[in-house]
This record gives structure tokens, sequence and C-alpha cells, in this order.
């Protein structure tokens, strides 16, 4: 990513955040595709509990924007994913893919019950399929990750209750 282009998202996501506080919207995304394996997939999101996702590309970029002064404060939530003791986090880098195959159905959804063992998705790494088991006896409360997102090690993909 070259520094002009660094500058542009910047001044961007600013027009974004602005739009954002002017309209009195709680959030905006936008995807912008530069080149096949280039793109921009912005989510500004304003007050509330905070968002997690996984960030594909070096070009892609997340800028959150505070409440405004004249907003009241949101009750403190502890919604934060990752303090969850069910989080399920990658274990490797690769990419996500909740189902055997394309077309088929995905392993699980919210609220299926899971067996301790049994796999949740797959995390494609150097082109080898590896199935990722629940760690306890469950039901899937939140799939924090999109189908063929691409993941870092100890992302959050799930959460099992």
């Amino acid at each position: 990513m070259t520094d002009e282009t660094h500058k542009s998202d910047v001044a961007f996501i600013q027009a974004l955040a602005e739009l954002l506080r002017e309209n009195d919207l709680t959030e905006l995304r936008v995807k912008r595709e530069y080149a096949e394996d280039d793109s921009l997939d912005v989510r500004v999101r304003r007050g509330g509990a905070p968002v997690y996702a996984a960030m594909p590309a070096p070009a892609q970029a997340s800028a959150p924007v505070p409440a405004s002064a004249a907003a009241p404060a949101p009750a403190p939530v502890n919604d934060d994913p990752a303090s969850h003791p069910g989080a399920v986090g990658s274990p490797m880098v690769g990419t996500v893919y909740l189902s055997p195959e394309p077309d088929s159905a995905p392993f699980v959804k919210v609220g299926d019950s899971v067996t301790e063992g049994q796999t949740l998705l797959i995390v494609e790494a150097m082109k080898t399929m590896n199935h990722i088991p629940a760690p306890k006896a469950g039901t899937v409360k939140r799939i924090l990750i999109e189908d063929g997102a691409p993941v870092e090690y100890g992302a959050l993909l799930m959460i099992v209750e």
C-alpha cells in the first residue's frame, strides 16, 4: 500500500465519521474494491460495545468514532467476546470456511448444540484444511467471522456456551 493510498483512505474514513455525526447515525459500513486482492472494508460505529472483525488485508482500516458529547453515554456492558469463557479463537493464520464444501450446509449455526471435539469450522492454511473442534460441549451463541474471511492467529471465531 502506498503512502498516497493510505492518506486517501484516512481521509475517506474521516469523511465517513463526519457523515455518521452529521446524520446522527450509529453505524456505517462501506467496502471499496481497488484490485483483485486490494480492498478497503470500513465499518465506522459510534457508541455501544466495540466491534471485532478479522482484517483481511493491510489495505483495510476500521475507525471507531467516539460518541458525541451531546449523546448520553450507554450503560457499561461487558459484551467483549474475547473475555467470554466460551470464546473460540483461531489456532493459526488462514482462511475460514463455515461449511465442508462451498454449496453445502455449515458445520454449525447459531443455536446449535455441539459436543466437545465436534468440528465447528475449517481454517485453511497453506492448502491444508484444518478442522477446528469445539473446546467443550454447549450451544453456539455467536459466530463472529464470515465464510471465506481471512483470520490471524488468535482471532475470535465464535462463542460456545
